[in-house]
């Protein structure tokens, strides 16, 4: 039987993670600053997620699933900085403090808020684009310090290729994205490739908020043919507003994950992010097993063939776009 304790700061607790959690019993462990300790039986971990919304919360999900498939004992604090950069850095100062034996970190913000605040500890972060490009590693290939992790970096291209194919009377494209997140700008700076080999012009919108989100789509109207949003935290955390301006005005979206079209987006080829939180938690069992350093484990990806079409029907319909010659993974 496994030991969990759940303290949860300035978040209501993960529905489905909390349900699991709830039918263990709750004790808590010290661990050591440095990581865990050879010969452990149980392990106190630390997890900082960036924002509740629904990638990243199943990211989580997926992390705790693999902890419990792995048998391990552990006791796990949840700390969520609502999107707030500053309660990153308290939180993540917080956990070092704790002396977890290891951290998990969901995004790119939240990770790089830990690994400013200890060198020593292991990190696994997941839902992060790019590790090297955020500064969090030495290269993605061979981290070289004590962070490693999952990246959710999604086929921008096919998911371009993906709009020309069922909106061929697009012309030009708006792009929408949060200025805050660098891994957004790397993804933006893909789709605008894809766009131009296939002949398609372009225009960023941006937002440094997500209450800036609807006038900024508001403004998108007449001007854009379709929108095309990546795998962006604040606008995944919004896209209901999206959704809700883009219906409106028969505006179709294109978007970077399934969670996305959930909310209310029309059409994505994802990545599945409890999958990627699985795959993570997967990596931080070998860390506190022993079995492996973060420095020599290179960050791992999902593979093409794990991607799914899924597209959100009622939303199509409403907005007058035939995705009937789409043989879709998944339908919402």
């Amino acid at each position: 039987m496994m030991d969990h304790t759940i303290s949860i700061s300035r978040r209501r607790a993960l529905s489905m993670a909390a349900a699991g959690f709830a039918t263990l019993a709750g004790l808590g462990l010290a661990g050591c600053a440095g990581g865990a300790e050879a010969g452990k039986t149980s392990y106190k971990i630390g997890v900082l997620q960036l924002v509740e919304h629904a990638a990243l919360d199943a990211s989580n999900k997926g992390f705790v699933a693999a902890l419990d498939k792995a048998g391990i004992s552990y006791t796990i604090d949840q700390q969520n900085a609502q999107g707030d950069q500053s309660a990153c850095q308290t939180i993540a100062s917080k956990l070092v403090g704790d002396g977890d034996d290891l951290i998990f970190a969901i995004a790119t913000p939240a990770a790089q808020a830990v690994a400013s605040a200890t060198t020593d500890i292991p990190i696994v972060g997941t839902s992060i684009t790019d590790f090297a490009g955020a500064s969090l590693v030495q290269s993605n290939e061979r981290p070289g310090g004590n962070v490693t992790g999952s990246s959710d970096l999604t086929p921008v291209s096919d998911q371009i290729d993906l709009l020309v194919k069922v909106l061929p009377q697009a012309r030009h494209v708006g792009l929408l994205y949060c200025t805050a997140e660098a891994n957004s700008l790397i993804q933006i700076e893909m789709a605008e490739k894809a766009l131009d080999a296939a002949g398609l012009t372009h225009s960023r919108y941006t937002v440094s908020s997500s209450n800036e989100i609807q006038q900024v789509v508001e403004s998108m109207i007449g001007k854009v043919d379709a929108l095309y949003a990546p795998t962006d935290n604040t606008i995944a955390a919004g896209m209901s507003t999206v959704a809700m301006v883009a219906q409106e005005n028969k505006l179709p979206t294109v978007v970077g994950c399934d969670t996305m079209v959930e909310d209310g987006g029309m059409i994505s080829y994802s990545i599945n992010y409890e999958d990627l939180g699985y795959k993570a938690g997967e990596m931080a069992v070998k860390i506190l097993k022993g079995e492996a350093k973060p420095a020599d484990m290179p960050i791992e990806t999902l593979s093409k063939s794990e991607c799914k079409l899924i597209v959100n029907a009622a939303v199509a319909k409403a907005i007058g776009v035939d995705l009937s010659g789409i043989t879709a993974d998944i339908t919402v």
